[in-house]
Order: structure tokens, then sequence, then C-alpha cells
């Protein structure tokens, strides 16, 4: 194996010159902009950013697109990159001002730079304890919205790199990164930041703040290549085994490698069926499609098999859990009222219920439609694959599913596992945003008729417009809480409601004993009773908070529970 260096800017270059490709076996770009961020930050401190691991090959290898443009290789031989593709296309997206493509949708990654920073470091990386760094545009939430403005400007001033807003954009420290990489000149970033001249103290700084962003071009990514003469199964195995013992990949990108150096062309066969989906309103990632086909190929959904799978089961197994996922979705959409990825506590959900389908041969009765949607609902509620390993729990499904079993049965276990499938009040006590339980307690307020508070719209994920948007709304505002109790109990459950954006964005951070009377006034108090929210004076005080949920909480659950009861009927 060879060694060898570039620069950033000569792999930049070679990616858009089209001397640098994808092989199939790679995975899709997946990074958020906060993790190019993080990236960008790390390079500006001169900070090392691991190595880049190349084949270069004369045979003909399956490959696949980049998420930024490229010319057409002019060579030959092709340059495959095994590992750093979400580092250089992030580089590349960046340095060259060019859009990724992402889920098939384009879109810019757009940072900014603080020519003000402070010198130590801020603590921005965040932390993806799932280790997935998927972008998801389907967001239930908007956890800063009520958060005071100066809150949020005091963070981002302690910050370096930001991802772009349209407030900080008009802020005159505040340039944007790609248009420093653009031009060598400081002269329009100084103008802009009020910087008149030499004599200004902030000339010196700010113009070695720029020449230092400028040259992260310059940082030199250490390489090795592979040798021409490997085959396209040994690299597959050797991409396999540096990104397991390296746990960069998850285990679903590693079995794609396996999958693909089976069966070549078999990456563009997943992500059409995967576009299809997304068309259905369900963007899922290609990892669960995966996962949909071993549970199809084998009865079970780990990964540690598929490597033996022949091609004809791989394929097999493929054209049986199509129509399996198709009839998931469908039913998701039309027996339960899911009609998004984001209403499912887990996506396992759908393997689950594909299976079924296929066992079934998609003939389901009307009373086991009616118990099957009791269980979807219940198992959604009660977060059925975010309790113990998913995969295992999973799996005890598959295994009911494949000995003849039911919606019964699979009910009977879901018992076993949670005790009761009502829901109780201190069920809700200390969950936040992320529980199961908000997702259901939204499918509950949505079928109880709740409304947006200012538009009457009826709440709904696909409104158009950032005025539109649904949003979550801190019923209490964080600012008004941060004096007397904690971050966790002011994002408590129960202190949460859905409104659209504008609405949102007007009640800010005032406390609901200010901007209740005035919406109770216009439009009466049921667009808070829709959303089982007390409207009694004395319970909307700061210091009468803890008794606010705790009512709440009462009123959520007896809603929540007419809500799963009704799927019974």
């Amino acid at each position: 194996m060879a060694k060898a260096e570039a620069s950033v800017e000569e792999l930049v270059g070679m990616i858009e010159r089209g001397e640098l490709r994808l092989p199939e076996m790679q995975r899709r770009y997946v990074w958020r902009s906060t993790r190019v961020r993080d990236l960008l930050d790390s390079l500006y401190r001169g900070y090392p950013s691991g190595a880049i691991l190349l084949w270069e090959t004369d045979g003909a290898v399956p490959l696949q697109e980049f998420a930024v443009e490229q010319q057409k290789n002019p060579y030959e031989s092709t340059r495959l990159l095994l590992d750093g593709q979400q580092r250089l296309t992030s580089l590349s997206a960046v340095i060259r001002g060019e859009q990724v493509s992402v889920r098939g949708r384009k879109k810019p990654i757009e940072l900014l730079f603080n020519l003000d920073h402070p010198e130590q470091l801020a603590v921005v990386t965040e932390v993806n304890e799932d280790g997935d760094d998927e972008a998801d545009d389907d967001e239930l939430i908007d956890d800063e919205a009520d958060s005071s403005e100066d809150e949020l400007q005091k963070r981002f001033d302690r910050m370096t790199f930001v991802v772009g807003t349209r407030k900080l954009e008009q802020l005159p420290q505040w340039v944007k990164v790609t248009e420093v990489f653009k031009t060598d000149s400081d002269a329009p970033f100084l103008k802009r930041a009020g910087v008149s001249g030499f004599e200004d103290p902030r000339y010196e700084k700010y113009s070695q703040r720029l020449s230092r962003l400028r040259g992260i071009r310059k940082y030199v990514y250490r390489m090795d290549v592979l040798e021409r003469k490997l085959s396209y199964d040994e690299v597959t195995e050797i991409f396999v085994r540096v990104n397991s013992l390296g746990a960069k990949l998850r285990s679903s990108d590693l079995a794609l490698a396996q999958i693909t150096a089976k069966w070549r062309g078999a990456l563009k066969t997943f992500q059409a069926f995967q576009a299809q989906c997304v068309k259905a309103g369900f963007d899922l990632d290609l990892g669960l499609h995966l996962k949909n086909l071993v549970a199809f190929a084998t009865g079970q959904s780990r990964f540690l098999t598929v490597g033996g799978l022949p091609l004809e089961v791989l394929q097999q197994a493929w054209r049986e859990c199509v129509p399996g996922m198709e009839f998931a979705l469908n039913f998701l959409r039309s027996n339960a009222g899911i009609d998004s990825p984001a209403l499912l506590s887990s996506p396992f959900l759908l393997v689950a219920l594909g299976y079924y389908g296929h066992k079934r041969n998609y003939h389901i009765v009307p009373e086991e439609s009616q118990q099957l949607r009791y269980w979807v609902l219940v198992a959604n509620a009660k977060g059925r694959y975010s309790r113990g390993s998913s995969e295992t729990l999973l799996d005890q499904d598959l295994a009911t599913l494949r000995d003849g079993g039911g919606a019964n049965e699979l009910t009977d276990r879901l018992r076993l596992q949670v005790g009761r499938l009502d829901v109780a009040p201190e069920e809700l006590e200390g969950r936040n945003q992320r529980s199961a339980l908000f997702k259901t307690m939204f499918l509950a307020f949505r079928a109880a008729g709740a409304k947006d508070w200012r538009s009457n719209l009826a709440i709904a994920l696909d409104h158009s417009g950032s005025n539109h948007r649904l949003q979550f709304h801190h019923i209490f505002p964080k600012a008004a809480l941060k004096s007397s109790y904690t971050q966790r109990e002011a994002d408590d459950i129960a202190n949460l409601a859905f409104i659209g954006g504008k609405t949102n964005r007007q009640i800010s951070d005032k406390p609901p004993a200010q901007y209740f009377p005035p919406l109770i006034e216009r439009s009466g108090r049921s667009p808070f009773e829709t959303q089982c929210i007390p409207t009694e004076p004395t319970l909307l005080v700061a210091e009468r908070y803890k008794d606010f949920l705790a009512e709440r909480r009462k009123a959520v659950t007896r809603r929540v529970n007419e809500f799963l009861d009704g799927a019974q009927s």
C-alpha cells in the first residue's frame, strides 16, 4: 500500500475534475450542516482530521455520483475514494460554493465565520449518540423557537463558525465562508465590518483570521493508496474491515458494501425505491430498506449474516420486501393516520408491519385489521423498539409472525414488555419532545381537531411556508422558568403544545398569564382545550408551574387513552 499526501485544495480540484470518484459500496452523503461547521472549526485550528483511503484501478467498477457536481473523468484509470467522502464532499461544497444533493434534493451548505470570535475554543460539537448524521427535514419540533434573542445571540458570539441565518448575515462581523474562499482580497469583508484603515486595531486581527480561514485549503491530508492489482471483492473486504475497526460506519453501511460486491448495480435499485417512498411522504434512511431486505431474506433483522447470503436469495428477498414496505406505508397512512416518519417512535415498526402483510399474503380481514391498527398505535406510543436492544425486540416480533402469530400475539408480547397498555399520568413525567408519547400526543390532538391559535389551521406536518410550519411551543417559555426550574423541567412534555411558526414567534418568551387572555378573548377556550391545556388563571404563573404540569398530564393521558381505545372500534 502506497503512501501519499494532498492538500484540501488539490483534493477538491480532483473531485471537481472528475478524477476522484465514488464506488457503489460507499454510503451516500449524510452530514448535517452542523457537522460541516465542526469540521471547518477543527481545520481552522489546525486539529488533526484523519486520513484518506484511495484505490486506483483500470478496471470497470460500478460507481455512484458524488453529492456535488463533477466533470467527466479525463483519464482511463479511476481513483476511488473509500474513506473520507463526508469530509471531502463537505469541503468541496463550501470551498467551491456548490450545492450538495441530499436525498434527491439539492441544498447549499451556508456557514458564517465570526471575525470577532473569542480566542478560546467554544464547545460546539454536537454528539449524536445514535451515530447517525442523517439530515431530517421532517422535523416535528423547533427547540429554540421560544428562546430569547439575547440568549441565542450570546451563544453565537462565542462561536467561530455557525450555520447561517438571515439575522446573523446582517451583522457586520459575520461573513459567508464560501465568499471568503472565492477571493483573496480582504477589502470587502473589512469594509463591511467597519474597518476603515490600517490604524484600526481590528485591521490586523481580522486580516490574520481571514488568511487563516483561507489556509484551510492548504491543510494536508495523508493518503493510503491501495494497489491496482487488488480485485473489487478484495477492496470491498478492506473497506468493510477498515470501517468496522474504526467504527466510522454503521452496520447498514457495511452491509451495503457486502451486498453491492455480489449484486453489482444494486445501489441504484435500492435508491430508486427509496425515492418512491419519499414521494409517498416517507423519507427513510437507506439502512432501513436494507434491514427490511435482510428480514425478508432471513426472518431476522441483524446484518451479521448478510455476507453469506447468495445473490439469488438477496434478489428474491428484495422482490418480496418492496411490496411489504409499500403495504406498511399504506397501512400507516390510511389505517393508522401516521403520515410521516416524524410520527414514528421507531422506523422498525415499518419492517414488522411489512413482514406481517407478507406472511398474510396481504389478505387481512376487517377484524384483524382493527387489531393490527391497535397494536401499531400502542407499540408506537409505548416505544416498543426503544426499550432495550431494538434489533432483539424486532427479531422477537418477526419470530412471532414467522410462527404464524398475528396482531393479538404481537399485542400480548407488547403487554409482557410494558405491562399496562393504557397510558398513566406518571409516564409523562420527566419526558420531553423526544419521547414516543410526544408523537402520540400529537396524533391524539390532531384527531381531536386541534388548530393553530392564530391562523385556525388544523395542526399538520406538511403546511407550506415558515409562518405555518408546525413547531412545538413551550407554554411556559424557558426564559420565564430559568430562574426557578431546570432545563429538563422546562422541556417537560406537559409544557409543550403544537402551533404554527408565526404564532410561536409572536408569543416569543411571554408568560402564559400575559398571552392567554387575548387569545381566549378572540377565539375562546377551544384551541386550548383540544390540546388539553389548563386555562385557570391561578395555574398560569411560574410559582404554580408544577401544579400546571400535573393538571395537564391528567388531561393529556385521558385524551391519549381515548385515542388509543378508539383504534379498536
